[in-house]
């Protein structure tokens, strides 16, 4: 009788931690990222890691993930920045990586945005910064960006804030779709059609290393252009929230020299209408003690994530802060 009593006594036990579980509830939370070859999917994979703590699982005072309680969050790929901008605010996704300069352009109604104004998108945090590549064959080499003319162009995906900033940046030189052979492409099939001699060029923005990069660089081979001055100045001057960077020597194995460029951070946006404080613990549980390993584990780009650079630039773009992120980051003194 003792057995059977202790047989009961345990079925009753996990029926009720069951209940409990089936109690909970799920909520999931989908994240925009960008191409599998780029930056934006395997960081959106990170924080959905991160933030993510399905029904049943571990409660971090007790080893498990320092995630949202009931929160499933995942990383969708997509065609980045001015996509995501839109899934965000239409709806369709609950948050989305993008950059700095397609978030003010959308937000405003601005430039390519112009009569398709996003109102209701908020920024979560500043993420990284995001380096526009210009990439060239092996061996090849440009005297200047009026050298694209007459040459087949990569100049990232249809919708990507990429090719809003190229677009943007190469007209300030005097340079349009009609003076190039233009190639709508993502990461990964650019580096491809680099590597087959389809292309003689092709920008993208994304923080470094990136992974289509590493392997064109190790099988092919490339160059990357490096900016002159006045062209960075006229860059700047184009396209604001892009600002003077440099890619070190030795990012890319093959790339043994320093690369000046421009570059644009990268923001983790959601919707106004987002619950204030599901964005308040998504927000804390970026920032966690888990969250951190995660992020300097996961990928090269993920050690420059973190809480003190959160809101940097932020006010500059023109974005609002969500109300739920507002919140977390005036408890932790960020804000007055």
């Amino acid at each position: 009788m003792k057995f059977y009593g202790k047989i009961a006594a345990v079925a009753l036990a996990g029926a009720m931690m069951a209940g409990a579980v089936s109690a909970q509830e799920m909520t999931f939370f989908r994240i925009g990222t960008g191409g599998a070859g780029g930056t934006y999917f395997p960081i959106g994979g990170i924080i959905a890691n991160a933030i993510s703590n399905p029904p049943g699982s571990r409660p971090c005072e007790d080893g498990g993930n320092c995630g949202v309680p009931g929160l499933v969050a995942m990383a969708q790929s997509t065609n980045a920045s001015a996509h995501n901008v839109n899934a965000v605010q239409a709806g369709q996704m609950e948050a989305g990586l993008t950059g700095a300069a397609t978030l003010h352009f959308a937000y405003k109604g601005t430039s390519v945005f112009e009569g398709n104004q996003k109102p209701d998108v908020r920024v979560i945090a500043n993420l990284f910064p995001e380096d526009l590549h210009l990439v060239l064959p092996k061996g090849a080499k440009l005297n200047g960006l009026t050298d694209l003319r007459g040459k087949r162009v990569g100049i990232a995906q249809a919708g990507s804030g990429t090719q809003i900033a190229v677009e943007l940046i190469l007209a300030a030189h005097g340079i349009t779709r009609d003076d190039i052979e233009e190639a709508e492409l993502n990461n990964t099939q650019s580096a491809e059609r680099l590597a087959d001699g389809q292309l003689d060029a092709y920008f993208y923005a994304a923080g470094t290393p990136v992974a289509a990069m590493i392997q064109l660089d190790n099988t092919k081979g490339m160059e990357l252009y490096s900016w002159s001055d006045e062209e960075l100045r006229t860059g700047n001057e184009a396209v604001p929230y892009y600002i003077k960077s440099k890619i070190p020597a030795g990012t890319y194995p093959g790339v043994d020299y320093d690369v000046n460029t421009l570059a644009v951070s990268g923001i983790l946006i959601t919707n106004a209408n987002q619950d204030e404080e599901l964005i308040y613990q998504i927000t804390k549980a970026m920032w966690s003690p888990t969250a951190r390993k995660l992020l300097d584990g996961g990928h090269p780009k993920g050690k420059v994530i973190t809480i003190e650079t959160a809101l940097d630039g932020v006010e500059g773009i023109g974005v609002p802060l969500h109300p739920g992120a507002e919140r977390f980051y005036r408890e932790a003194g960020m804000l007055k």
